[in-house]
């Protein structure tokens, strides 16, 4: 026995000191990274690791206070709000260095003038990007100090008022700008977003105080807008190439037709040359068939590839706008019809007519897929799916959504009753 070799205890406490030497002697670059992966919160509690990394998190360039950082257990908006405060205070004094990212998203704060002086402090340094989302409450008037942060690239905005000075010159390198429940007068609009020469990002999500949308962006590629508005107009925007538009409010049919009135159809795609992917949500395509409607645009949209239109079947005027920027896609590969509600009835014999006439000769070449939801199965509906089915020889897939259950067998077989172009085209019903 004296012979044989005892084993060795191990030395969990060496290992330990080993295993945290070597995480505390990573380079610099990669202990920032490690960093940055983490919440705030956690990050910040990095510091009871070592001496080592008791001000590793000082050096943080992001700042973000939301809920997973910032844990409030009490109800009361007072307690809520001071500790708030007591925490963006105590990593503002503390943080070293630049600040490239700051984000103030909690869903219990509210407006408070605290945020003005945080605001003031970010705009003596070089932020680029400022995300605040103010959950609760009016909202809260951006201090003018907001309008000095020349270095923005990135500036998102929930619930708040904006009325900048009048010395401001924009933010001339801002490329995303994301505007939602936001209260601005129309000038300002306008201004906004004309000092904005290198704009390449655009929402705008439920405003007001403005009901133009004039958008002069010579670099706007992505734009995203769902509110309440009289007329949208694009000036010099013509490498946008994906749009998604909602019109929130129902327009009505108690507008005049007059033969020879500028087509909105027309004007709407004037300045979209390069569309890519375009979405028309809501009671848009009811405000683009408000006045005339040609057989197809003046230009081809060459490069759009998907389509999605939210549209009521049984309105005439939706349809035949539906059906000109069908023709005006040569290059369309995919197709989502979203049916509306029957808002106004329209006189089925005067439809069935006139879509007969406007059926013919168009053929898409390029769709390969297609999605309808929403539909209850009247002739209308079942006309226009015929309508594709016969006229996409390249067609892959149709989906097909009703809007409830009421009638989906006969629906179903009034589907695979349609003739089809393509001899690969499947038709996948999904019960709603």
């Amino acid at each position: 026995m004296s012979n044989m070799k005892q084993k060795e205890q191990p030395k969990v406490p060496f290992q330990m000191d080993t295993e945290v030497d070597r995480i505390s002697n990573l380079p610099g670059h990669i202990i920032d990274k490690v960093l940055s992966l983490l919440t705030l919160r956690d990050a910040v509690r990095t510091c009871i690791l070592s001496s080592k990394w008791r001000y590793k998190w000082v050096n943080l360039t992001s700042l973000v206070f939301d809920n997973q950082s910032v844990l409030v257990s009490s109800q009361d908006p007072t307690i809520i709000k001071n500790k708030m405060v007591k925490i963006v205070d105590h990593v503002l004094l503390l943080h070293n260095g630049p600040i490239h990212k700051f984000k103030l998203s909690h869903r219990d704060l509210q407006g408070v003038c605290d945020i003005d002086r945080w605001i003031l402090f970010l705009s003596r340094g070089s932020v680029k990007e400022f995300i605040l989302e103010i959950w609760k409450g009016q909202r809260y008037k951006l201090p003018s100090s907001l309008y000095l942060c020349d270095k923005l690239s990135h500036l998102e905005l929930f619930n708040c008022l904006l009325k900048p000075p009048l010395a401001f010159n924009g933010f001339k390198i801002l490329t995303s700008l994301d505007l939602q429940h936001i209260t601005m007068d129309q000038d300002v609009f306008e201004d906004l977003i004309y000092k904005c020469p290198l704009l390449e990002r655009l929402t705008l999500m439920n405003f007001e105080g403005f009901a133009h949308l004039k958008i002069h962006a010579p670099k706007l590629t992505f734009f995203d807008i769902g509110g309440v508005f009289e007329d949208v107009n694009f000036e010099n925007t013509f490498l946008l190439s994906t749009v998604s538009i909602g019109l929130y409010v129902n327009i009505g049919n108690d507008h005049e037709l007059t033969l020879g009135t500028t087509s909105k159809l027309i004007k709407f795609f004037a300045s979209l040359p390069s569309i890519q992917r375009l979405e028309v949500q809501s009671f848009f395509l009811k405000f683009l068939a408000a006045d005339m409607v040609p057989r197809r645009l003046p230009s081809a949209c060459m490069d759009l590839n998907y389509l999605s239109l939210r549209i009521n079947f049984n309105d005439m005027d939706e349809c035949l706008a539906a059906l000109c920027i069908l023709r005006s896609s040569p290059c369309l590969l995919e197709l989502e019809l979203l049916a509306r509600p029957d808002e106004q009835q329209s006189s089925k014999v005067a439809a069935k007519n006139l879509l007969e006439e406007d059926y013919q000769n168009c053929f898409f070449t390029q769709l390969r897929f297609v999605k309808i939801a929403g539909i209850f199965g009247v002739p209308r509906e079942l006309n226009f799916i015929n309508f594709l089915l016969a006229n996409s020889p390249m067609l892959e897939r149709m989906t097909v959504k009703p809007a409830s259950q009421d009638g989906g067998w006969e629906l179903l077989k009034e589907l695979l009753r349609f003739r089809r172009a393509s001899v690969h085209a499947e038709i996948i019903y999904l019960d709603p």
